[in-house]
């Protein structure tokens, strides 16, 4: 990124879902952030605001019945004088919205157009729970700063560059040809940032450089990256598939579907098991989080043993797999609320590795904790590295750099944008 040519912007983060709004202020080029927040229960009596910064903690409830309302509140409080972080709201220079899906249209951030937005809304039958929200956020910002210039970061972005053979499902090619019925991936904000952190740490070039990225949290999703794209990812046409998450089941067996429906299942019932209790939770019965579970093993819950079990032994089944088409792995990242906290989880994993050339320092892993570092031994052909994901600076770099260093912008588009 070039940090020379334009100095001191302030660039608004927008994450919008469904009945929230998660937002955060960076400086850059200096990527310091300046405060952050977030509106809950949108649309609920129970809604509330939250904002911190090194100057001031707030929280409230307040009456917000839509995400008008809460944009609006944000903008407010942003500037307060006595809770705000900014003195006059001015002083953003850009905007950088998260946006789920976007299709086989785009593979990088973009400035946001009509066109933007017009494929931003023919991908919602693709992701129908994430993309109306962030559209909604679009244009609310759109209509209350329309002066600023925004731009979409994709969390399917990174691995439009997957080959075909990694994309392709063995089901009739129409499917795909009619339906766009393929691999996407998702979480690849997070991947992108946890492995270009990476090369900035062990101080070596993407070129070079094969990456195993495994961002695990409530949501678990594992990368392969090569010469810095992403050529294999475990999330597929939704983030249902790949690893047991923390609700979710990950792989399954199809034709369990069918079993289960013959049986007097809906098409209701298992898409809320599959997604809402599944995962940790459905094999343990005792809860999605990993430190109740390891509590409740230590305790002699054979349930929740089980689960930490499964678990570890899925994404050693990935992590082998994408071993074995990257030829050889230079690093293996852990990252994402488990991956950076779960310090036992990470050595559950790395256990039965050593095979591929992947050696844990134990000792070091236990010593570091939560914090950004290496945890393997100095003779492991693979370097294991713990990178805290931080997913809105990312979505900052790539507005900063498309808005004011012309990076990955088609000049002749245009860019007036009407709601």
């Amino acid at each position: 990124m070039n940090t020379t040519s334009v100095e001191n912007k302030k660039i608004l983060i927008i994450n919008c879902g469904s009945s929230s709004l998660k937002y955060e202020v960076y400086e850059m080029p200096s990527e310091k952030s300046l405060g952050k927040g977030t509106v809950e229960r949108i649309g609920d009596k129970a809604a509330f605001i939250e904002q911190s910064s090194s100057k001031s903690k707030y929280k409230e409830n307040h009456i917000i019945p839509d995400h008008k309302t809460a944009m609006e509140l944000v903008l407010k409080l942003l500037v307060c004088p006595e809770n705000g972080f900014l003195t006059n709201i001015d002083e953003i220079s850009a905007i950088g919205h998260r946006v789920v899906h976007g299709g086989e249209r785009y593979a990088s951030s973009v400035l946001i157009t009509d066109d933007v937005i017009k494929a931003i809304d023919e991908n919602i039958e693709l992701a129908p729970l994430h993309n109306p929200p962030n559209l909604t956020g679009i244009k609310e910002t759109i209509n209350l700063l329309p002066h600023l210039k925004q731009v979409a970061v994709f969390d399917t972005a990174f691995h439009q560059t997957l080959p075909p053979s990694a994309y392709l499902y063995g089901l009739p090619r129409s499917l795909y040809e009619k339906h766009k019925i393929r691999r996407y991936g998702f979480h690849g904000t997070s991947h992108r940032y946890v492995s270009s952190r990476a090369m900035q740490i062990i101080k070596r070039y993407p070129e070079n450089t094969n990456i195993i990225s495994c961002h695990l949290g409530n949501g678990a999703s594992i990368t392969a990256i090569s010469q810095g794209k992403s050529i294999d990812t475990s999330m597929g046409f939704t983030p249902l598939e790949g690893l047991i998450m923390g609700t979710r089941s990950g792989d399954i067996d199809p034709s369990i579907i069918f079993f289960l429906m013959e049986r007097g299942y809906s098409v209701q019932d298992l898409n809320k098991m599959l997604n809402k209790e599944s995962g940790l939770l459905g094999l343990s019965e005792i809860s999605n989080d990993l430190r109740d579970l390891e509590q409740a093993a230590e305790n002699g819950n054979t349930n929740a043993q089980e689960a930490l079990d499964v678990y570890a032994y899925r994404i050693r089944k990935y992590i082998g797999g994408y071993a074995a088409n990257l030829v050889k792995v230079d690093v293996l990242i852990f990252t994402g609320g488990i991956g950076q906290h779960g310090v036992k989880m990470r050595e559950r994993i790395c256990h039965n590795l050593e095979n591929l050339g992947i050696f844990m320092n134990y000792e070091q892993n236990n010593s570091l904790g939560s914090k950004e570092g290496i945890v393997s031994h100095n003779y492991s052909p693979t370097t294991i590295a713990v990178i805290p994901t931080n997913e809105e600076l990312q979505i900052a770099l790539d507005t900063y750099d498309i808005v004011f260093n012309g990076e990955k912008l088609d000049t002749n588009q245009d860019i007036n944008v009407h709601i």
